[in-house]
């Protein structure tokens, strides 16, 4: 079977919805994925993919660690290693796909499939423009669609939505009718004030939920002032294995617009997003689960409140 590089090398919630075009590829080749760090743990909970590949990538990275010629060199030995015959090239329509085909060329992959506005020149061998992929497009229908050039439709029986390897359960599932409230993100302008993420705990914590507040080590501070008395701080303390299996138990989940929110979805848990205006919701709105997004404190609660109903009523 074929080798087949798939790249995609920013955040978490953008390989989360590359999940779909991942495993288009997976059904007819060995799919070796290559994430930045952001995405690095959610790699092996994608279905399809066998090997790994982590590179810190100068042009997508944010910050953007120096362009070296070590680093190149230790890329191109790792590349020599995995031996791929192909790659498909992940991006969204704001990067540039080119200088990592520029970098592929140099190892050896004969055949590169990806998205350009810019002239590829030999870079590319299958190059598609806004013409085939407008910028409106949603982010999983993107991804599919490059993939789907190179070769790799979605096959029939995939349903083509977001969906990540089931997982052993944690400890952290409180005992009973939970909610998750993710209050963090890694761009501040995509994140709700803590004072509002706090009193939607408060509101969820009366109607007789748990609420668990999560976020990441670096939002301790965050999760400890959000969560106040009324919910439970497990900020710091989950890898993404226990967070993914965490909210799959949850009655319903409310996360900033970051990957988090993506995760949810994937697990088939209704997530409220609390969308900024900074992202399209036409494009960027996650996929897997009913979701709601809005932002407004009072809103939200109605939102969680509505979706927890209709997930009961539907397993009633």
């Amino acid at each position: 079977m074929r080798r087949v590089l798939v790249a995609r090398l920013d955040g978490l919630g953008d390989l989360v919805l590359s999940g779909p075009a991942i495993r288009a590829v997976a059904a007819r080749a060995e799919v070796v994925l290559m994430t930045g760090p952001g995405g690095a743990e959610l790699a092996p909970l994608l279905p399809g993919v066998s090997g790994h590949i982590v590179w810190d990538c100068p042009w997508i990275s944010q910050p953007a660690p120096p362009l070296t010629s070590a680093e190149v060199r230790r890329l191109e030995r790792v590349m020599s290693r995995m031996a791929v015959d192909e790659a498909v090239i992940l991006t969204s329509i704001h990067q540039s796909a080119l200088p990592l085909a520029f970098e592929l060329r140099l190892c050896g992959v004969r055949r590169i499939t990806a998205f350009s506005e810019d002239y590829p020149g030999s870079l590319l061998d299958v190059r598609l423009t806004q013409r085939e992929l407008p910028g409106e497009l949603h982010e999983a229908n993107r991804a599919l669609g490059i993939a789907a050039a190179a070769g790799f439709p979605l096959p029939a029986d995939d349903d083509g939505l977001p969906a990540l390897v089931r997982q052993a359960r944690t400890s952290l599932r409180p005992v009973g009718d939970y909610a998750v409230v993710h209050p963090g993100a890694d761009d501040r302008a995509r994140a709700w004030p803590p004072g509002h993420a706090a009193e939607l705990v408060g509101k969820l914590a009366a109607t007789g939920l748990a609420v668990v507040v999560t976020g990441s080590a670096y939002e301790r501070a965050l999760t400890r002032r959000v969560a106040g008395t009324a919910g439970i701080d497990v900020g710091g303390g989950t890898s993404l294995r226990a967070l993914a299996d965490l909210m799959s138990g949850a009655r319903v989940v409310v996360a900033a617009n970051a990957g988090p929110a993506h995760v949810a979805a994937a697990v088939r848990t209704p997530v409220v997003v609390l969308l900024s205006p900074v992202v399209s919701p036409a494009v960027w709105t996650p996929r897997g689960a009913p979701v709601a997004t809005l932002g407004d404190p009072d809103e939200a609660f109605d939102a969680a409140l509505r979706l927890i109903r209709d997930r009961s009523q539907a397993v009633a």
